[in-house]
């Protein structure tokens, strides 16, 4: 697993050098892996800037564990955002998103659906929900107060049913 990790590393090294004034970087939570590899190098490179794990409603452990203060079982539904969240955080990531992690933004399935319609319609990315919540993250209102400045989207994944990217298109939350 710690492969992974160190693998991931290089797409925070990637943010660096080619946004080397980033302030923020919001990244999907499935895991743990993917985070914990590029908050490690954003952190060692811009020590000021604040890495966001994202979760959807439905499936936010990370979010309920960080606000616990240990690894917390959620009560996860399954959703069209399948490449995201869980019931608990791993025990052996744990040590790792806790100390890399500024904190989990939780965004709707409504929300997830709208950025994957804009991602698709605006910028020609086909986003799966886990890739397309982190945009959703950036764009509400909600984070405000704690997005400013130079932020980046990590949208991992085009992993999305037809159908489901479908009715995302039409507005819908995908079924």
């Amino acid at each position: 697993m710690f492969f992974y990790i160190i693998g991931n590393g290089t797409i925070g090294l990637e943010i660096v050098e080619d946004l080397p004034d980033v302030d923020v970087v919001i990244c999907p939570y499935g895991g743990g892996g993917l985070i914990s590899g590029v908050s490690s190098a954003v952190k060692s490179l811009r020590t000021n800037a604040k890495v966001y794990a994202c979760e959807v409603e439905t499936a936010a452990p990370l979010k309920l564990s960080l606000d616990f203060g240990k690894p917390s079982t959620f009560n996860y539904i399954a959703s069209f955002v399948d490449g995201m969240g869980g019931k608990s955080v791993l025990d052996s990531m744990w040590p790792l998103v806790s100390n890399l992690v500024d904190d989990s933004l939780v965004v709707t399935l409504q929300e997830v659906a709208d950025s994957v319609k804009l991602l698709a319609e605006r910028n020609r990315v086909v986003a799966e929900g886990a890739g397309a919540a982190t945009v959703a993250a950036a764009l509400s209102e909600k984070f405000s107060d704690r997005l400013s400045g130079n932020i980046v989207c990590v949208i991992s994944g085009g992993n999305i049913d037809t159908n489901k990217l479908i009715q995302a298109l039409e507005g819908k939350i995908p079924q």
